[in-house]
């Protein structure tokens, strides 16, 4: 026996096979992106369908096709049901384009090729402490997407989706009552905005994000120009004054602590006394294992912005520092570890 490791620490053989399943979750990766680029989910949602006419429908070659779809039920993803027939399974079936939050934006952006390159220079961000991203292609992610129309186009998709997985959620655990004028800093086309004001009709809302988002957003589509009102700009140099509440939904997470107490501060001279600042964002629990969700994406974070996932803790720490005070943490209870974060100016009751 090795001398370094102690009996309780010998690897069995059912570890070596779970080790390998995780060295070749790369390949399990790559084959969902194929997948959905060709459609393969939505051509199975009626039913099953013969390889070959996949193959045909999709411009693909038939006999590879099969090695795909049977790698792919091999994942859970699909079931052969008879030979070279394949059927979704409700695991699949998250990969279709026609369900409500859809994922299939998020399969684009995240196994796209820009996202697939900088994970490849992860040891660099852990070395250095700075993002992939920038190292891999001479230029951070948003500045990135704004000169590649497609890929700023499926991010936004991929905003939407996370916005609509989270917005029952949101006006299922947090009361919204009492606010008669919101602000979401930050908030795309502003699916989040419009769940809220369709939700409470007499509210009042301002979209705001950089010009060149905002001018993707519809106002018919956030409750019309009586009810909303889009600002384009930057979080980093102003934000709109005098609301009841500001929301900043995956917002803070984008950013490392000195950028976010920047955009923090921002809001704080923007609101009256009486507003509240409401932060949107996942929370790491204290048990990695049961934390793994979060931790995915704050490796996400690491390696594609500047930003990272929080504890309470950290959360709590980073309001303090802007000037506020942490009033309540509300959960989401959303399965993806999400919740509230609602804060209040420090100099305030």
């Amino acid at each position: 026996m090795d001398a370094g490791i102690s009996p309780g620490q010998s690897p069995a053989p059912q570890d070596f096979a779970q080790i390998f399943r995780l060295i070749g979750g790369y390949r399990i990766s790559q084959a969902l992106r194929v997948a959905v680029e060709l459609g393969i989910p939505d051509h199975l949602a009626a039913g099953p369908r013969h390889c070959d006419d996949l193959a045909t429908t999709t411009g693909s070659h038939a006999p590879t096709l099969y090695r795909l779809l049977r790698f792919l039920a091999g994942a859970g993803l699909l079931d052969e049901t008879s030979p070279k027939q394949f059927a979704l399974t409700p695991l699949g079936s998250t990969l279709r384009a026609d369900i409500p939050a859809s994922i299939c934006p998020v399969v684009r952006l995240w196994l796209s090729e820009s996202h697939w390159q900088s994970w490849s220079h992860l040891l660099h961000s852990v070395q250095t402490g700075q993002h992939a991203f920038d190292h891999a292609h001479g230029t951070g992610v948003f500045d990135y997407l704004r000169e590649d129309a497609e890929l700023s186009a499926i991010f936004n998709a991929t905003m939407t989706t996370s916005s609509a997985r989270l917005a029952n959620a949101l006006l299922k655990h947090y009361d919204f009552h009492g606010i008669g004028r919101i602000v979401d800093i930050g908030g795309g086309h502003g699916f989040t905005l419009t769940t809220i004001l369709a939700d409470h009709p007499t509210m009042q809302g301002v979209l705001f994000d950089l010009p060149d988002v905002v001018a993707g957003a519809s106002l018919e589509a956030i409750g019309g120009t009586n009810r909303c009102e889009i600002i384009g700009g930057s979080f980093f140099e102003t934000v709109p004054a005098d609301a009841d509440a500001y929301i900043l939904k995956q917002i803070i997470h984008d950013w490392d602590d000195d950028q976010s107490l920047a955009i923090l501060r921002n809001v704080r001279v923007a609101m009256p006394g009486h507003a509240r600042v409401l932060l949107i964002e996942r929370r790491i629990e204290p048990d990695h294992r049961d934390a793994m969700r979060v931790l995915h994406i704050d490796m996400e974070m690491l390696v594609n912005v500047s930003g990272m996932e929080r504890t309470d803790a950290e959360y709590r720490s980073l309001l303090e520092q802007a000037g506020f005070r942490l009033a309540r943490v509300v959960p989401l209870l959303d399965g993806a570890g999400f919740a509230v974060f609602e804060a209040m100016r420090s100099d305030t009751n």
